[in-house]
């Protein structure tokens, strides 16, 4: 049984047959109507998921999900009924974005843009939107806005090789920052707030890695050809009528036209540059181009020149195609790219409105653990201190009554200072660590200080490269959530 199956089991079990019938023709049955009776019960499954992930701020995987289930109506507090009136409520808004039912048409092409760049690991995220765009409190442009903000977010780490294995868990808990109030403000400050490995790329870094990028061996290279090719127009061109042109061809054996106009270092100078956006456009014609200099190529019928694309406008402008004019065309492309993806500015008068409030500091410093202020492990606390400061830019240290905490979301390392050494808590569970020397305790259920069930003992220099592989093992695991 699917997990989906599972769970309607759950709801209807136990209870009278009258309020079986009503909830199940009331609610399920519309619900797995809407699904198409089984057509889509994959996508069932997956919307219980980002339901629960929304109400729990957890993921759960995806095979426990009937667990997880069970788990927020008894914590919920909730009557059954209205547990399964909120699961049909939010069904229908994943219905009208995951399956593109959408009325509003603005909002409808933004849904279409996300799901053909395929972000559903921000569907959580969505789904909070929605409800409260249902509910009045974000307006329609708002809400557009918003979902277009998050492709940009999701678009721009790709661009910029920023791992992505992190999303599920920023886009889980994102909502709880949003200070509806103030909705856009406030979604936008947040997303400028990322940091580190969930940092949303700024232009002049989405331009620096734009001019090196391989866009043309990338996923859904349609999808952003298309953006590009479409951003501000009423009619929007389909881009299967068209296929992708290289302007520099890809051919190693060029032409001697085309090794003169690039130059003693043409190989190298294709190597480079010949799957870079500025040397990339649309054509109806690619058969016809071939392998043709670019005179050639912006000159013939159905040539550059005479292309009804925005894409080719500016290569009209060229008289020889060679580094210099990829470089300029790239640019030009960036550019635009940074408006079709925007970033989210805010002046910086808003933006200290939604800087984190200092927090109380902790009574506790260096001075109240004397065996690293003054004592015997005072040099190994300061080399392994700086160590693990520069795994990561957002690294906090934190003096406690009991141990010294290093945290980026939450704790990932506990230091015990000792007279024999440093005592480290890793904060994951002992069967996760890789531990090739067999050097870690399991401390599981054990009730040590600090975070976690793997425990390490530094008592020499030597062994701190050996912990800080460890430490990022743990640092890893918290960033794929």
């Amino acid at each position: 049984m699917s997990q989906a199956d599972l769970i309607r089991n759950f709801v209807l079990m136990g209870l009278e047959p009258k309020q079986q019938n009503v909830l199940y023709e009331r609610y399920w049955f519309p619900m797995e109507s809407d699904f198409g009776n089984g057509e889509y019960s994959w996508l069932f499954n997956q919307f219980m998921r980002d339901y629960l992930t929304l109400k729990t701020n957890k993921p759960p995987r995806i095979n426990d999900v009937y667990e997880a289930f069970k788990k927020y109506v008894s914590s919920s507090h909730l009557d059954i009924e209205d547990v399964v009136a909120d699961v049909r409520k939010h069904a229908q808004f994943y219905i009208a974005f995951s399956l593109e039912q959408e009325k509003e048409q603005k909002l409808l092409e933004a849904f279409q843009d996300l799901n053909a760049y395929k972000v559903d690991v921000s569907y959580p995220l969505i789904l909070e939107l929605y409800h409260d765009y249902d509910s009045q409190i974000l307006t329609l442009d708002e809400f557009i806005e918003c979902v277009r903000l998050i492709e940009s977010y999701v678009f721009r780490r790709y661009i910029c090789d920023i791992p992505t294995n992190s999303l599920n868990k920023t886009f889980a808990s994102f909502a709880r920052s949003i200070r509806k109030s103030s909705y856009l403000e406030s979604f936008k400050a947040e997303l400028v707030s990322l940091t580190s490995y969930r940092r949303f790329p700024s232009d002049s870094e989405l331009n620096r890695c734009l001019q090196h990028k391989d866009m043309y061996n990338v996923r859904s290279r349609a999808y952003w050809l298309r953006r590009l090719e479409n951003f501000d127009k009423k009619e929007r061109i389909s881009v299967e009528n068209y296929t992708i042109e290289h302007v520099l061809p890809q051919n190693k054996k060029l032409s001697s036209q085309w090794q003169l106009a690039l130059g003693d270092d043409w190989q190298s100078i294709q190597e480079e540059y010949v799957h870079t956006i500025g040397n990339l456009t649309l054509t109806g014609y690619n058969s016809e181009l071939s392998d043709r200099f670019f005179t050639e190529k912006r000159d013939m019928e159905g040539g550059f020149a005479s292309s009804p694309l925005t894409l080719n406008q500016s290569l009209r402008n060229h008289e020889t195609w060679n580094k210099e004019s990829i470089q300029a065309r790239s640019k030009l492309l960036a550019d635009k790219m940074q408006t079709v993806w925007r970033y989210p500015s805010l002046s910086a008068e808003i933006l200290e409105k939604y800087q984190a409030q200092p927090t109380e500091k902790t009574a506790y410093t260096l001075s109240d653990h004397p065996y690293i202020a003054v004592g015997s492990s005072k040099e190994l606390f300061q080399v392994f201190s700086q160590k693990v400061m520069s795994l990561d830019e957002n690294v906090k240290q934190e003096f406690l009554k009991l141990y010294v905490a290093f945290k980026l979301d939450t704790n990932f390392v506990d230091v015990v200072p000792q007279a024999s050494g440093l005592r480290l808590s890793l904060n994951c569970k002992f069967t996760e660590i890789h531990d090739p020397k067999k050097l870690c305790r399991d401390v599981t259920n054990l009730g040590r200080w600090g975070n976690g069930d793997v425990e390490y003992k530094i008592t020499e220099l030597s062994d701190i490269p050996y912990a800080i592989q460890l430490i990022q093992q743990v640092i890893d695991m918290q960033v794929e959530g």
